[in-house]
């Protein structure tokens, strides 16, 4: 095999491997069965002020930035069980970041989120840790090399 052949299917290889490894990464489950409210609670004359928003997140849902959490950094030891700890930040209805994962997560949530999604994830706690760096394009390569092997990046077999 030459040796321009054989780079065009190690290219080819690599955005294959890549397409189907973004596919997983950005990957939603079906959300969450809504809620049905019982009975309206009774208006009182008191009206009791909203409660402030919330430094620790606990169970599966989508919550309101500033209103229902605060913004910050938040931490969570990853899945329950054996499953799957999936998250999204949203800003105007548009996605900002998301992550569909096994491990535990460090997540930021900036003022101008405007929500935050959760599901099968354990508590999320506001931490002082530094957020995550943002993974650089040849983070994807380097990972790709780890799943193919290195044998095929190295070049053509010895002759």
């Amino acid at each position: 095999m030459s040796p321009t052949r054989f780079t065009a299917l190690a290219a080819a290889i690599l955005i294959a491997a890549g397409s189907v490894v973004t596919g997983v990464a950005h990957a939603q489950p079906e959300p969450a069965p809504t809620p049905t409210p019982t009975e309206a609670p009774e208006e009182s004359s008191d009206a009791e002020a909203p409660a402030d928003p919330q430094s620790s997140i606990e169970a599966d849902g989508t919550y309101t930035v500033g209103v229902d959490i605060v913004p910050g950094t938040y931490s969570s030891a990853g899945p329950i069980t054996d499953g799957v700890c999936y998250w999204k930040r949203t800003s105007d209805g548009k996605l900002v970041d998301n992550a569909l994962t096994k491990k535990p997560q460090v997540v930021q949530i900036k003022p101008e989120d405007t929500t935050f999604t959760t599901n099968d994830c354990q508590t999320w706690q506001l931490t002082d840790a530094a957020p995550p760096p943002t993974p650089a394009p040849h983070d994807l390569l380097g990972q790709l090399g780890s799943f193919i092997g290195s044998g095929i990046l190295s070049g053509p077999p010895p002759s």
